[in-house]
């Protein structure tokens, strides 16, 4: 026996980019965006601050950007340490089922 009842659920339409205002909805494709997020903790400056930032496609790769061309200028002469830029943030790739 099956007893049912209706339910109301919300339902993400679209995310819009905090930063150019635009949508990430790419049809046929669902929703494409990156986020930045932290939950500062118990001695941080920030304690109990709790930051998120949706990104479309094009602003995620340019705040990563910004991002490798500070790691290479705070790099720039240590002998000991070489670095990729080129995969820097990169956690997996082809990775089109899984979610790592």
């Amino acid at each position: 026996m099956e007893i049912k009842s209706q339910a109301l659920v919300d339902v993400v339409e679209d995310v819009i980019c905090d930063v150019c205002s635009s949508g990430t909805r790419v049809p046929g494709y669902g929703l494409q965006h990156g986020k930045l997020e932290v939950q500062w903790g118990y001695g941080s400056q920030h304690d109990g601050e709790h930051y998120r930032v949706h990104l479309c496609e094009p602003c995620f790769f340019r705040v990563l950007s910004g991002l490798r061309r500070e790691r290479m200028v705070n790099g720039m002469f240590d002998d000991d340490q070489p670095f990729s830029s080129e995969d820097f943030g990169l956690v997996s790739k082809g990775n089109y089922w899984e979610k790592s």
